[in-house]
């Protein structure tokens, strides 16, 4: 049997040499600053802070890239792709196209908001997932270190040699668990961005607060602030926490993203915390420029699931 490819987008904030030793396939999204265009990842973080005063933009990947992608990755086996929410990108929408370009009628949509069984290319009758160069689409309905756990967990399954259909499975079961809340210097990027409400930053601004938001269903929804960064800290670890199906949480069954945008210290911080809960896996995943256009400087949080 033919191993699955693994792909998605580089929303997924996944570490190059994570993405590589599993065989994952990251397709690159596009941000451009006034006049320029850049990969992501192709421009320093530095030099995009400095430039937050000019029009940004960002955007996902054109049906052309992912084909490219797709019809690569296909003359090897099976194909699962997993993107960023489709609430917050065109990424989605783009790869169903490209797939459908590629693939004809050997394509299936699966995830948040897609319909069983639906199919790129009839919009209803239901396609083999386990053909030999079938297509996968796969929503996430998340993004950043929560995606990329779903996207680790199909690249782990496909790993093992499970077929295409028991891939999937695998991500939609960590997409309907995984849980991301972070901490940002300030809501100015994300409300500019339209990810959380103007109201949310002006608040957040008038108090002087180290503001708290969990990213659900593609928007970030403000929790209540804390006053300093390490109570932030400390209130995503106990949400981390309360989550856990057993109390107290029991070693080895949590697996846990660490995000940080431009601030390292305070990842560190939250990779001692989370520590003492013994989780099974546990990696950094420093976000990129397209990412840390929208959120800005100094954001750190984690993403996580509980294995049952």
């Amino acid at each position: 049997m033919s191993r699955v490819t693994v792909v998605t987008d580089s929303a997924a904030a996944l570490p190059p040499d994570l993405a590589t030793s599993l065989g994952i396939r990251v397709v690159p999204l596009w941000l451009t600053i006034g006049d320029e265009r850049h990969r992501d990842g192709d421009i320093a973080l530095d030099e995009l802070v400095r430039r937050f005063s000019e029009p940004i933009t960002t955007s996902a990947p054109s049906p052309g890239e992912y084909a490219r992608e797709i019809a690569d990755a296909r003359q090897r086996g099976p194909v699962v792709v997993l993107t960023v929410s489709k609430r917050m990108s065109s990424s989605f929408e783009s790869v169903v196209l490209a797939a459908k370009l590629v693939a004809d009628d050997a394509v299936q949509v699966a995830g948040a908001g897609a319909e069983a069984g639906r199919t790129a290319a009839d919009g209803g009758a239901t396609a083999t997932g386990d053909d030999a160069r079938g297509v996968t689409v796969v929503d996430t309905g998340t993004a950043a270190g929560a995606q990329g756990l779903v996207v680790l967990a199909a690249a782990e399954a496909a790993s093992r040699g499970e077929p295409a259909a028991a891939v999937v499975a695998a991500a939609e079961a960590v997409a309907a668990r995984v849980r991301l809340v972070a901490t940002v210097a300030d809501l100015e990027r994300l409300a500019a961005s339209g990810r959380v409400p103007e109201a949310a930053r002006r608040l957040g601004d008038r108090l002087g607060v180290r503001p708290l938001f969990e990213f659900r269903d593609g928007r970030a929804r403000p929790l209540r602030p804390a006053f300093s960064a390490a109570v932030a800290c400390d209130r995503i670890v106990q949400r981390c926490i309360a989550d856990a199906p057993t109390s107290p949480p029991v070693p080895g069954r949590l697996h846990v993203t660490v995000l940080h945008a431009l601030d390292p210290a305070a990842a560190d911080d939250l990779a001692r915390r989370v520590a003492a809960l013994e989780p099974a896996t546990c990696h950094v995943g420093p976000f990129s420029p397209v990412m840390v256009a929208h959120t800005g400087r100094g954001l750190a949080g984690l993403a996580w699931w509980w294995q049952r």
